[in-house]
């Protein structure tokens, strides 16, 4: 009986995995189309990487689904090549999203380039915030009942997005209330570090998952 309830509950558990992925990818979806598009609008530049971040934490979420259907239907198959694949983009995206937020961080802080206002950045981020940390604990929950690693790094991945949208409360607050312009370029220069942290990480996984693949012997 006791051996039923457990797999029940892991079950249930692989389910709720698979909602929070679900959620994690059309939430950024939605996230970074509504950024991107005041970000361009307001010409905020923080607010404009944040809304590409968004896209580019949508193939990380999309890696774990996989992850997530793969296992469920089937415990024992190994690693797929989607998943590295995935990974890889991921942690590219992540540094092309680096270098040019950091070439236009300093085009604008040559020119002394303002936004017009940071305001949806300001709500944005809020929202952000509290969506991002609910997450942050389901996906924590889900990945130590499982005992599943991938899932715990990818509430850590989550968790780096909150960093991130606290650079855009700040950088947003800062400047709605004093107007100093180069904020929203310092702003972009703090998601710069989190964009190659992210990227960095996302590779390490990648060639994690490869040296797992090897070890069984497992072909792409």
């Amino acid at each position: 009986m006791s051996t039923l309830t457990q797999k029940t509950s892991r079950i249930n558990y692989w389910k709720f995995a698979l909602w929070l992925a679900i959620f994690t990818v059309f939430y950024n979806i939605a996230e970074g189309l509504i950024s991107i598009f005041f970000g361009i609008s307001d010409e905020a530049l923080t607010l404009f990487g944040f809304g590409v971040d968004s896209f580019i934490e949508v193939m990380s979420g999309i890696g774990i689904l996989a992850m997530v259907i793969r296992i469920q239907r089937n415990p024992d198959a190994p690693r797929s090549g989607f998943e590295i694949t995935a990974l890889r983009v991921t942690g590219t995206s992540f540094y092309l999203l680096g270098i040019g937020l950091g070439a236009s961080a300093i085009y604008n802080l040559f020119t002394a380039h303002k936004p017009e206002t940071t305001l949806p950045g300001l709500i944005i981020s809020i929202i952000s915030i509290g969506v991002m940390w609910l997450l942050v604990a389901g996906k924590r929950k889900v990945g130590r009942a499982l005992n599943s690693v991938p899932i715990l790094a990818d509430a850590n991945c989550t968790l780096v997005c909150i960093y991130m949208s606290v650079i855009l409360l700040i950088s947003s607050l800062v400047y709605e209330l004093t107007g100093f312009g180069f904020v929203d370029s310092i702003g972009a220069l703090g998601l710069i570090y989190f964009s190659v942290k992210e990227g960095r990480e996302a590779f390490d996984k990648a060639k994690g998952i490869e040296c797992d693949c090897e070890d069984e012997n497992c072909k792409d």
